[in-house]
């Protein structure tokens, strides 16, 4: 059965939710235009939740999706921080700036408190990144009559979600922007494309699988779902939208013919792909320097609003997928049904 008939969209469309760039206002756009919107709640405290949902209903009665990490949280490792404060020393100095003090906004996973903000909200549709939560808040989201999604990369991951309650297979293919959904394996040459991913995956597991990654226009499109996938998932594509709050920085490097990417623990601590930047060529892509996610963009922080402030995105995380085809400064509204329909 297709996404859209699951979930009773006009398409199978779902806006890859991007923390830092968006809110609720690109997931308004997206539903509105026939797809599901998407936000990411993964570093907002519970009233910020609150306050996406709110502002989402305030202005669409359509379904929306919120987007949840669901990683151990490790135990701040102060030796590695300051080892890797070290090796940005020079970027400190260079900068004019000093390690934080503080640790700032981290991405935290779903947990007890947070299920119990949104059960008077019972969300039309949840997703997770790194797996799922415990059983028993899995059991608890279902008893809202809840959709769950959650992302997989390999056969082994989809097979897992599938055993663990998910109704909604995304399969994470390498091309995708963004943290890889990993869960399982932290062997990055696991990772498969979309297509290939797609076809493991919907020759194995019995609950609708979603193409993500590398999905930049209608023809992406149509060729995934002649894969047999049941929709699809696009991220990057929205990322120049008119609704999306990314930074100028970003938005320029976005526009860069040729600009390379690559997958970097550098900004968080877990691989993730990115535009490639100063950091990444001066430092390498992937570092055993890096904390352990979510603590390894503490440091960085400073540097990178230093940077920004000078229009410089050297210290900046430029999440984008391989394909950058369909960046478009047009409304997300415009771009999900072009996705679909195909009309440019």
């Amino acid at each position: 059965m297709l996404l859209h008939q699951v979930l009773g969209l006009d398409f199978p469309v779902i806006q890859a939710p991007m923390a830092g760039v968006q809110n609720w206002e690109l997931a308004v756009a997206v539903s509105e235009a026939g797809g599901l919107g998407s936000i990411p709640c993964g570093m907002l405290n519970a009233e910020q939740i609150v306050a996406e949902i709110n502002a989402f209903k305030q202005h669409s009665n359509k379904l929306y999706n919120l987007n949840f990490f669901c990683h151990e949280m490790p135990e701040f490792d102060h030796h590695k921080m300051a080892k890797w404060e070290q090796r940005l020393a020079s970027y400190y100095a260079e900068m004019k700036v000093s390690p934080p003090k503080e640790m700032g906004s981290l991405r935290m996973p779903f947990d007890e408190a947070t299920a119990e903000v949104l059960e008077a909200h019972k969300p039309p549709v949840i997703s997770f990144h790194f797996g799922l939560p415990a059983e028993h808040l899995v059991r608890r989201i279902k008893s809202w009559g809840t959709v769950i999604m959650s992302s997989a990369t390999t056969l082994e991951e989809g097979f897992w979600l599938e055993a663990n309650g998910v109704d909604i297979v995304i399969a994470q293919g390498i091309e995708a922007g963004g943290h890889r959904g990993m869960f399982l394996t932290t062997d990055v040459a696991s990772q498969m494309g979309t297509a290939s991913l797609v076809t493991e995956l919907i020759g194995h597991i019995r609950v609708p699988v979603v193409a993500a990654g590398g999905i930049a226009g209608h023809q992406q499109v149509r060729h995934m779902m002649e894969l047999g996938s049941a929709g699809v998932q696009v991220g990057t594509s929205y990322l120049l939208c008119d609704e999306a709050r990314t930074s100028p920085v970003h938005r320029a490097a976005l526009k860069i013919e040729g600009a390379s990417t690559a997958l970097t623990n550098l900004f968080s601590g877990r691989p993730a792909r990115g535009l490639c930047n100063r950091l990444m060529k001066e430092v390498d892509v992937i570092s055993d320097a890096a904390p352990d996610f979510p603590y390894a963009s503490i440091a960085l922080s400073p540097l990178r609003a230093a940077a920004e402030s000078r229009g410089l995105a050297d210290f900046s995380p430029l999440w984008s997928g391989e394909n950058r085809a369909g960046c478009r400064e047009i409304s997300a509204c415009e771009l999900t049904r072009s996705l679909w329909l195909g009309a440019e």
